[in-house]
């Protein structure tokens, strides 16, 4: 229970299903915003007013140590690495999925038979093979036993395409996915607030929905919404650098730290009234590029290469074993369109994407989730980029230098009055 409309509707979907629910509200993060408020304590208390108004139980439990060591932490180093994370993943992957339903919580303390959450998502299977699974433990290595005995369950976008969120829940475990409900997968939006409406849970409509930001503010999970520079700037010391313009490296102003900014973004730079955008960064020397137009040839890659990816049914597809290469569709942000686009399996798992048509800001750090079909296979985290289309325009360019200085040396060769 967040405090939030969509988790007090699957609770109150669960228990006209019959089945015998508790509330469980994570507290992982224990700092008061900018402004001196804890909002933990609000969301927490709108979630028990949820769970007092269904007569259910509540509980309250911490994270905070896990929280901090298995996300926070990775989201201050991709930061100093010069990418940008996406923290929300993580915290499904290590927090939700795992330590919440693995270690001596809703399976041993609470005697749960399955989780269940407010995400708008789908599984294969329906909510009875749900509760016939036995809770099993995958083995911590980088690939399944095969001779393992396993009815996998498959994630599937939901039905409300602008709200799906499957993109967050594309590293969960295969373990976990086996004993989850998504009570919401079948539902819109406006469905699942007139829902809310009817039950009278007036106090949670009130609440603003939920947004992230990577420039001015963000709404991270579980800290909250926040401005992002004084956030991070409490964290990492500031590096300062310059603003370097991408076309005749002429030096545009300064900045304290390159991981304030992230690929697409405008960066503003004081004393400049045009504006500038972020196209690329440059960790050793401090220095970020930057490009005069919103949609310049330096932001556009087609080519991109992951860490080793997590698949959450096969490991990996079989068709991508078998040819070495699938054509699926992929996004690395929520709620973008979903491109098609070509992966190739190495042999260490990464994979390389080839995209069908050139995006703008492609970003390290951010994960590339793969869908077939209604089906989202997985994601591995953005490692590495290809050329962007300035890089390639010029090369080109230089080829053709090259090329015409040849031939006019040539025909001097050729040339007897030369």
């Amino acid at each position: 229970m967040s405090g939030g409309v969509d988790s007090a509707v699957a609770a109150l979907l669960l228990k006209r299903r019959g089945y015998q629910v508790t509330g469980v509200f994570m507290n992982n993060w224990d700092v008061v915003d900018e402004h001196g408020v804890c909002t933990a304590e609000a969301d927490c208390e709108d979630a028990y007013k949820v769970c007092e108004k269904l007569d259910i139980p509540f509980h309250r439990i911490s994270y905070v140590k896990e929280y901090w060591h298995d996300v926070f932490s990775s989201f201050l180093y991709e930061y100093e690495k010069g990418r940008t994370p996406n923290p929300d993943i993580l915290c499904n992957k290590h927090i939700k999925f795992n330590y919440f339903l693995t270690r001596v919580d809703a399976i041993e303390n609470l005697g749960a038979d399955a989780i269940a959450t407010g995400h708008y998502a789908r599984t294969s299977h329906e909510d009875e093979e749900i509760f016939q699974h036995p809770f099993i433990k995958s083995p911590q290595s980088l690939f399944r036993n095969r001779f393992e005995e396993r009815n996998d369950v498959k994630l599937l976008q939901a039905a409300d395409q602008f709200k799906d969120q499957t993109f967050f829940l594309s590293q969960i475990p295969q373990y976990a996915l086996r004993k989850t409900l998504f009570p919401l997968g079948g539902l819109t939006k406006d469905f699942v607030k007139k829902i809310a409406t009817e039950a009278g849970f007036h106090h949670v409509l009130k609440r603003k929905e939920a947004r992230t930001f990577i420039v001015c503010s963000m709404g991270i999970c579980f800290i909250g919404e926040r401005n992002f520079h004084k956030f991070i700037l409490e964290y990492l010391e500031p590096q300062p650098g310059n603003f370097v313009s991408i076309e005749d490296g002429k030096i545009l102003g300064t900045h304290n730290g390159w991981f304030l900014f992230t690929l697409g973004q405008r960066a503003r730079i004081g004393g400049l009234k045009d504006a500038w955008f972020v196209v690329d960064k440059d960790v050793s020397s401090a220095e970020v590029f930057v490009a005069p137009c919103t949609d310049h040839p330096a932001l556009y890659r087609d080519l991109l290469r992951t860490d080793r990816v997590h698949w959450i049914c096969e490991d990996p597809p079989a068709e991508l074993v078998r040819n070495k290469m699938i054509s699926c569709h992929f996004r690395f942000q929520h709620q973008m369109a979903l491109e098609p686009c070509v992966l190739t399996l190495n042999q260490d798992g990464t994979v390389w994407v080839s995209l069908e048509k050139r995006l703008r800001a492609l970003t390290p750090g951010q994960f590339a989730v793969f869908y077939k079909g209604e089906e989202c296979l997985g994601s591995g985290k953005i490692l590495r980029l290809g050329p962007s289309l300035y890089t390639l325009q010029q090369g080109q360019e230089i080829m053709k230098s090259a090329a015409a200085n040849v031939s006019t040396e040539t025909f001097k060769d050729l040339d007897p009055l030369t």
